[in-house]
Formats: C-alpha cells, sequence, structure tokens
C-alpha cells in the first residue's frame, strides 16, 4: 500500500509537532538499592517534521517504544530520541515520560513506609541531547514525627519541592531526593553567626536557597530549577531559583 503520509508536501507549510501522548506504558527504571523499579508511565511523544513531509503513521512512534522493551534510562532515552528522528525524518524529536517512584522510608517506630515521588523526564533531541530530570518531594509540617505506638499521627502537608535538572554525568533518583529530604526536613545546619530560624516560621525562600547551594555544589549537575510551594487555606507562598549561581 502507497505511504500517502511520507509523500513530498509541495505547500511549504512545516508541521511544527506531531506525535501521540497519554500513552499509558510499564517502564522500568534504575533502583539504587534493587537494581530496577517497575512503574507505569505516562508517554508523550512528538516530532518536528519539515515542510515537504505530508505527515507521519501514528504507529510508528509506539513501534520505537516498544523496541527498547520500556526500560527508561539516559541511554536509552538518548536511543530512542535518535531512532524517532531517523526513521521520521523529523528536523527534532521529543519524549516525555511522567511515573511515580517509590522509595522505602522508616518510621520510628521501625516499620517501612513506600513513599511516592512524581518525576518527569523530558528529552528533545536534533543534532544533540537536551534532557531534563524533574521530581517533586513532599514537604510534611515540622514537629509532626510519630514517637509512640499506635496508628501513626497524619502529616499533614506544609507544601513541595519541585526540582528540574540537566546532569553532566548519571546521578541516582534516590541521591537526588534524599538530598533534597535533608533540607526540608527541616535539619539545616545554619552557620554559628546566624541563629536557625524557628522550623514554625521557615520560609519558602530559605528552603529555595538552601536547595539552590546544594545542587550548585553537585558535580553531576549542569542546571538545576528550584521551586518551594507551602499551601495554606485559600493561597500559597512560593519562591523559585535557577542555577548555576
Amino acid at each position: 500500500m502507497k505511504d500517502i503520509q511520507s509523500q513530498h508536501d509541495h505547500r511549504r507549510i512545516s508541521i511544527e509537532k506531531v506525535g501521540v501522548k497519554e500513552i499509558s506504558y510499564p517502564i522500568t527504571v534504575l533502583d539504587k538499592a534493587h537494581h530496577h523499579q517497575h512503574s507505569v508511565a505516562t508517554v508523550n511523544m512528538s516530532v518536528n517534521l519539515p515542510h515537504h513531509f505530508k505527515g507521519t503513521h501514528m504507529s510508528r512512534f509506539i513501534e520505537i517504544l516498544n523496541r527498547f522493551h520500556g526500560e527508561i534510562n539516559l541511554r536509552s532515552f538518548h536511543l530512542i530520541l535518535e531512532e524517532m528522528k531517523e526513521k521520521l525524518e523529523a528536523q527534532q524529536a521529543h519524549m516525555e515520560v511522567k511515573f511515580p517512584y517509590f522509595l522505602q522510608r522508616k518510621t520510628p517506630n521501625k516499620t517501612g513506609l513506600l513513599r511516592e515521588y512524581s518525576c518527569k523526564m523530558h528529552g528533545a533531541y536534533d543534532s544533540e541531547d537536551d534532557l531534563t530530570l524533574e521530581f517533586r518531594v513532599p514537604i510534611a509540617p515540622p514537629g509532626m514525627e510519630q514517637t509512640g505506638e499506635g496508628l501513626p499521627k497524619s502529616l499533614g502537608h506544609w507544601g513541595n519541592a519541585d526540582i528540574c535538572l540537566r546532569f553532566r554525568h548519571f546521578i541516582w533518583i534516590e541521591d537526588l531526593i534524599e538530598m533534597v529530604e535533608e533540607v526540608t526536613s527541616h535539619n539545616l545546619q545554619w552557620p554559628t553567626s546566624q541563629p536557625r530560624t524557628s522550623q514554625k516560621t521557615l520560609s519558602v525562600e530559605e528552603l529555595a536557597k538552601e536547595l539552590g547551594r546544594r545542587l550548585n555544589n553537585h558535580p553531576a549537575i549542569s542546571w538545576f530549577s528550584v521551586t518551594v510551594e507551602n499551601l495554606s487555606e485559600g493561597f500559597s507562598t512560593f519562591a523559585t531559583l535557577e542555577g548555576p549561581q
């Protein structure tokens, strides 16, 4: 059968993006403690087509994704984008993978709590890669730790820390989350010349600045964006910064 979609189009109108979105797809991501972790992702895939093509077969996106059997890491992300660009004869390829990532956390009564973190990887490829990782770390209000027996207390919801990164080289998601939680659990080591702010009045600005300082000093990170949000009834406050600084 003749491939109409790949025929030349003489109208000279470029398609900015064409693709598929909201694909629910089983994936495997790297896990520091267990080597791999299985999850279910929402995948968006698209390409920029030159003006001389009418379009592309949407099934080709799924065919390319299937060839990698849902293994998502820095190397496979590059290879998928490269194959999308080559096979679809596109100017640029894009892919976004959103997935929940789970970590086991110890509670004061020694029971394991499986905590979920929302993650997103986005890649674009023309002549070189541009890959970012985004993740959200929930921030619990201070002074709410469970110390006794019985049912755990509700941690409430102080807010969130949203982080977006570009890498120089590989780094574990677990290490990034733990670095953020060292700050957002209100365990900051303030300089002796500056008395530590009360936990109850710890501000979004202070948290964002400390997260920015740690990310800025990390050798694997080439660029970052931090947004700390404090949720309140009827409104919220936030602070955002980018680096390197």
